[in-house]
């Protein structure tokens, strides 16, 4: 499962209503090389599911990944940070044995 916390919730409807997206539309999240820890996250608003895609419903908001992203995102949370100091959205991976300073990039 990836959760989405309360905070994560308000910022990804007010993100989809700017754009004017659709119900239609949800948000993928992938992770990909790269970065100073090994393994960037990757997010995205999509409207087109794979046929390896895992889907998730929480607290209101859809959620897509790979099969591949998965195995690192199990049990993960997106967040969203705002203010001063905001991170913005940011993830809290339990899997993630470290993650890079500016919590973008992580290695398990």
């Amino acid at each position: 499962m990836v959760f989405v916390a309360e905070s994560a919730k308000s910022k990804v409807t007010e993100l989809m209503k700017g754009e004017n997206l659709s119900e239609d539309y949800f948000v993928r999240v992938s992770v990909t090389s790269g970065g100073c820890s090994g393994l960037s996250y990757k997010m995205d608003f999509d409207n087109e599911t794979q046929p390896n895609d895992q889907v998730f419903e929480d607290n209101g908001v859809k959620v897509v990944t790979d099969l591949k992203s998965f195995l690192y995102l199990c049990n993960t949370t997106l967040e969203f940070s705002g203010g001063l100091n905001g991170k913005g959205f940011y993830f809290n991976n339990p899997n993630a044995s470290r993650e890079c300073g500016c919590g973008e990039s992580f290695a398990v």
